[in-house]
């Protein structure tokens, strides 16, 4: 195939479906991409790989139209071309899955996927197409939902939704499956090689997981600083290769070298030692009983759930998106209102009428989605920071700003929040940094007991070491951590008991040492074994 990974070898065959040659982007000072090449085959899978930062979404935004090149050329099949917008990329066949979303939430699905269209809208027609490829790629999407109605995981799939209906010969895909069960991924990466197989498409993957780009991918390229650092063929490399490519240094590459890690430390199988969490005796500082709410719309999303997080452990709450995760976090955020059941914080019943304090209290919360409810984008880090503690900055009503900024450079440093300074807007942070932001926010004065959602999505390698290590220290130190994630491989290293939603409720609950992948994947796809 290509000269720089086959071995010498010289490709004969058709031309490339995309080839990208000396792409270059600069902003400012820092060169986004840096010269780089690429090329996307017909019937492969290409995996992207990188650290947040290292250029992968600037060079396919660049393919996609979203972002004018400095320097360097595009062909497709072979023939150069200009891509100036998503529109010219659309004609050209390229489509892009993003993983942040774009859609219209007072809309329904269906209508959401027919957005764009210049043609007379067939109402019927876009519902049965939507219908028949939600069922095609095992999607479970309803069409005549409300956006506004659907959870972070069903939002994604209406995303994929869009991209598949307009049948690109080439696909970007940015995260495709963070949302879904280990049994709906398998699922979906072999209705996706079916595709690019039988079809003749070239698909590109960028994705953080390493496992999955092992598993799906035909060759890999990896960016660091916005340059190319390795090629290779997926058959010729490993998880520890990528991952050193990708940061530079060895790094823990699976949950499962976390996990020994942490067993060789604590000595036990299911949490950390007593001595590490003093004078708590394991006593439960979070306890759900019976909690019921619904959505706006009326339905069940928490159907009489109940659950225990005892101080020094972490609790895994695994499940599919859309079982009522997101309902939960908003209770816990103080955000939801409970139409029944109890919530006590250190044996105490909280009153529906207090969950708004809920931190004031000592329950901490890193959401879902760091974007729409963890971080102002438009605004610095250091006000970022301080949001739950604003009389760290203020004083009698007036803001303190060298007060403020001096709180705010303890926490960049102690976090290792890799900014220009506390005036820095946070837009300009890559997402690991973001998320440090978040972490420190929310865990500098210690909280009685950490809501962690979906905490290592979208991070890289290097990222998600980090924010699983402080997870385990915040634990040893007696902070209860309730884990709420897809992920079943951060589950299995992390939690030292496991629980699962379904449809609102707690279908399972058992200790580490117990679970195993099949039964648990049977618990998030139906509820039971």
């Amino acid at each position: 195939m290509n000269s720089s990974i086959g071995g010498g070898s010289v490709y004969t065959g058709p031309p490339p479906a995309v080839t990208a040659k000396k792409l270059s982007k600069t902003y400012g000072y820092v060169k986004a991409c840096d010269e780089v090449d690429i090329e996307l085959f017909r019937g492969e899978i290409h995996g992207i790989l990188g650290e947040n930062g290292a250029g992968k979404s600037t060079l396919m935004k660049m393919l996609i139209g979203l972002v004018l090149p400095d320097g360097g050329s595009i062909a497709i099949n072979g023939e150069p071309v200009v891509i100036r917008d998503p529109l010219d990329a659309a004609g050209l066949g390229i489509g892009m899955v993003h993983q942040h979303f774009s859609l219209v939430e007072a809309l329904t699905v269906w209508e959401n996927v027919a957005l764009g269209d210049n043609s007379k809208l067939d109402r019927s027609e876009i519902r049965v197409r939507v219908a028949e490829l939600s069922e095609q790629y095992g999607l479970d999407v309803n069409p005549d939902d409300r956006v506004e109605d659907l959870p972070v995981g069903m939002r994604q799939r209406v995303e994929l939704l869009k991209c598949l209906r307009k049948d690109p010969s080439v696909l970007i895909l940015d995260e495709p499956t963070s949302v879904l069960t280990p049994e709906e991924s398998e699922q979906w990466f072999a209705s996706l090689r079916r595709v690019v197989e039988e079809e003749n498409r070239a698909v590109a993957l960028v994705s953080h997981r390493l496992s999955e780009v092992l598993q799906a991918t035909d060759r890999i390229t990896i960016m660091r600083n916005g340059a190319v650092i390795e090629r290779c063929w997926t058959k010729d490399t490993d998880a520890h290769s990528l991952a050193r490519g990708m940061v530079g240094r060895d790094v823990d590459v699976g949950f499962k070298e976390v996990k020994q890690s942490r067993k060789d430390s604590s000595k036990v199988s299911s949490g950390p030692s007593e001595e590490n969490v003093e004078g708590s005796e394991k006593k439960f500082v979070l306890e759900l009983s019976n909690v019921v709410t619904s959505s706006s719309s009326g339905v069940r999303e928490l159907d009489g759930f109940s659950l225990g997080v005892k101080a020094g452990e972490i609790f895994g709450l695994a499940g599919v998106e859309g079982n009522g995760q997101s309902a939960l976090v908003e209770v816990l955020s103080g955000l939801r209102t409970v139409l029944s059941g109890s919530v006590f914080l250190q044996a105490k019943e909280v009153s529906h009428n207090n969950f708004g304090r809920l931190a004031e209290n000592g329950v901490a919360v890193i959401p879902e989605d760091r974007h729409d409810s963890g971080v102002v984008l438009g605004m610095s880090v250091a006000e970022n920071l301080l949001f739950s503690n604003l009389e760290e900055g203020y004083k009698h009503g007036l803001l303190n700003k060298s007060r403020r900024d001096k709180r705010a450079r303890e926490l960049i440093e102690k976090f290792e929040i890799n900014c220009t300074g506390p005036e820095a807007l946070l837009w300009s942070l890559s997402g690991g940094n973001q998320q440090r932001v978040v972490l420190a926010r929310e865990t500098s004065d210690k909280p009685i007991v950490l809501i962690a959602s979906q905490p290592t999505r979208g991070l890289d390698v290097g990222a998600i070491e980090y924010m699983t290590g402080q997870l385990q220290d915040l634990a040893k130190s007696g902070v209860g951590v309730l884990l709420i994630s897809s992920e079943l491989d951060e589950i299995f290293s992390l939690a030292d008991r496991i629980g699962v939603i379904f449809r609102g409720k707690l279908a399972a609950s058992m200790n580490r040492e117990d679970a195993n992948r099949e039964s648990l994947g049977l618990l998030m796809g139906r509820g039971e074994v």
